[in-house]
């Protein structure tokens, strides 16, 4: 349904530091890289990040979030170990979500920005 989601962001040098340690456990990597934008995805670009004077401000009362496909429960938490590392906030430790599903295992992080990620895997143990 989607093709692809932009962001603004103040500073992409940052950013890309931040996003390259979070994706990577997920099999995603930075697929074109130009003066102040990033594109991430595994094939095609999915995420765009440009850098702008002007990024929306962060509110946690909006509801809105972006969350990546993880393929096992460890990239889940590898995942939001890299955040941590990287300078974002903790928003929801790895684990199970038994009110989303049997299997509805996330995690929750915010990047350096104020934006809400998470990082979901389906699969069983």
């Amino acid at each position: 349904m989607l093709n692809h989601v932009s962001i603004g962001v103040r500073n992409t040098a940052k950013t890309k530091a931040f996003y390259d340690a979070v994706l990577k456990p997920l099999g995603y990597t930075c697929l074109s890289e130009g003066e102040g934008s990033l594109g991430y995805g595994d094939k095609t670009v999915v995420l765009w990040i440009s850098q702008t004077d002007k990024p929306v401000p962060a509110d946690m009362a909006s509801g809105l979030h972006f969350c990546f496909d993880a393929p096992t429960r460890k990239g889940v938490a590898a995942f939001h170990a890299a955040a941590l590392a990287q300078g974002g906030q903790d928003n929801g430790q790895p684990g199970l979500r038994a009110d989303y599903g049997d299997n509805y295992y996330a995690a929750f992080a915010i990047d350096p920005d104020g934006y809400r990620i998470e990082a979901y895997c389906s699969k069983a143990g």
